[in-house]
């Protein structure tokens, strides 16, 4: 089977004599379906390829989204006043005596 468009393409060859017999008009038929077929499976694969790509920059930005806000968070909270901590007592401790 072939498409309209490759029997057009076919037909205009035949009728020019670029084909000098059936047996290579069929050789022609088969290398151009083989790279019909060639073409499509390399733009599924770019395809594929793209679509992971996307995937990958979207899990990296939120990745970085989310560790910005962290970052965010505490820088506001190191810059916000820190409650007051308990007076430290300032009493010596000696050496423990032997007994």
């Amino acid at each position: 089977k072939i498409d309209k468009h490759l029997y057009h393409e076919l037909y205009t060859k035949a009728k020019g004599n670029v084909f000098k017999n059936k047996r290579v008009l069929i050789e022609y038929i088969h290398k151009a379906k083989n790279e019909k077929v060639r073409e499509k499976h390399v733009a599924e694969q770019a395809d594929a390829r793209r679509s992971l790509n996307k995937a990958a920059r979207q899990r990296r930005a939120q990745r970085l989204d989310e560790k910005r806000a962290a970052e965010a968070k505490a820088a506001a909270a190191a810059a916000a006043p820190a409650p007051a901590a308990a007076p430290a007592t300032s009493e010596k401790k000696g050496k423990k005596s032997k007994q």
